[in-house]
């Protein structure tokens, strides 16, 4: 891929196809679906690959709903399902592992009417979560698989569910799954503590906090929260921002925990194992906050409420506390697409609660726009339906 031939470089320039803005879980799938295709592509990070909001602490992989469905929930579906393979081979060619297990979800359902609800749903999944020869299922009990402490009993006096599409990973370990790959890539180079300075669509121009610039022919924004400013600024001023950075705060705890144990959800608790008896706890949406990156009270109700929902939890160690900022888009939804006034740069950012399990299909869609395709994604996904909203 070549920039424009109306692109001329100076002294202190350098050329790409593709550039790409942060190194979060977005960025580093996109670039790895730019080594796929040989796509010359430079990924910049104002810090670390993986750092900011994808080398937390939770990594949990869950379906919606199998009610109304819809195109989101069908794109949703085909991602979690495909996710374990992509993840697999990146694993085979890396060594890297990523702590992907598909070890299911368990719902607690503390009243009656939850039941009724679930065996619904328990129909829908039946018909809906069919991929090829494999199907999933949401699957009502009385009792937990896992025995009486996982969930506490007194959580399920009504049974509860058992959800075998659910997933989780261990986020950092994932970034450094996508590092490892990228870091022997031929197409693609990782400049870390490179800070976005000045960005010039039209002119195909970026410019770095060093004074450098990078002249490119297409530009993926994928540096999370910062993303949004970085659209809003290509274009009239709009009514509303694009999106907001959500606090949220999640801690790990040390204990003996089976890692392939299913995660536990319950009314926005998460409590999801991972390796070495690590099990973490989370997390907290706050749209307002003083200090984004320090924990607080909140952090500490949750992880009393999840010692009460998993018994095994009542003396572990909490050996980190973690908060950071999540990109949630004006639409809630995940943001992908070329910008109306510049069809050489894509969003891809957005998805702040979903983004590890719809990052790889993502990717492929912005990666789509790149080439001079029509992404294929959900209506609600693209850029232009969150402009319409914000501009409303």
């Amino acid at each position: 891929m070549h920039v424009a031939d109306t692109a001329h470089v100076r002294a202190g320039q350098s050329r790409v196809g593709l550039l790409i803005v942060g190194g979060g879980v977005m960025g580093l799938w996109a670039a790895v679906r730019a080594e796929r295709r040989g796509i010359d592509t430079l990924l910049i990070d104002s810090g670390q690959i993986g750092r900011g909001a994808s080398g937390g602490l939770m990594g949990a992989l869950m379906p919606h709903m199998p009610d109304n469905w819809s195109d989101k929930k069908q794109f949703q579906f085909e991602a979690l399902v495909s996710l374990e393979e992509e993840i697999a081979s990146l694993e085979r060619e890396t060594g890297v592992l990523a702590g992907y297990r598909r070890s299911g979800r368990l719902i607690p359902l503390p009243k009656p009417h939850l039941r009724v609800i679930a065996e619904k749903h328990e129909k829908e999944a039946g018909e809906r979560w069919i991929a090829g020869d494999r199907s999933f299922a949401w699957s009502v009990r009385d009792v937990s698989p896992c025995g009486n402490d996982w969930p506490a009993a007194e959580h399920a006096a009504s049974g509860l569910v058992f959800d075998t599409l659910a997933a989780h990973v261990f986020p950092r370990r994932v970034s450094a799954l996508l590092g490892a790959f990228l870091r022997s890539a031929r197409h693609v180079r990782i400049r870390e503590g490179a800070e976005l300075d000045r960005f010039d669509a039209a002119r195909g121009i970026a410019t770095l906090s060093t004074g450098e610039e990078v002249v490119f022919g297409h530009a993926i924004v994928a540096a999370g929260y910062r993303s949004f400013p970085i659209l809003e600024a290509l274009g009239a001023p709009l009514p509303r921002p694009l999106g907001q950075p959500v606090k949220g705060q999640a801690a790990l705890l040390q204990t003996d925990v089976d890692p392939d144990l299913p995660l536990l959800y319950l009314d926005g608790l998460y409590v999801v194992p991972h390796e070495g008896g690590r099990v973490a706890v989370g997390s907290t949406s706050e749209n307002r906050f003083a200090d984004p990156f320090s924990t607080d009270a909140q952090l500490d109700e949750v992880v009393a409420r999840a010692r009460v929902l998993a018994p095994v939890l009542e003396n572990a160690d909490v050996v980190e506390r973690w908060a950071g900022l999540r990109p949630k888009a004006i639409d809630r939804d995940p943001m992908v697409g070329e910008h109306p006034d510049h069809r050489n740069v894509i969003a891809l950012t957005g998805g702040f609660k979903v983004s590890f399990g719809l990052a790889h299909r993502l990717a492929d869609a912005a990666l789509q726009a790149v080439e001079g395709g029509a992404p294929v994604l959900p209506t609600s996904f693209h850029l232009s339906s969150h402009v319409a909203v914000a501009s409303r």
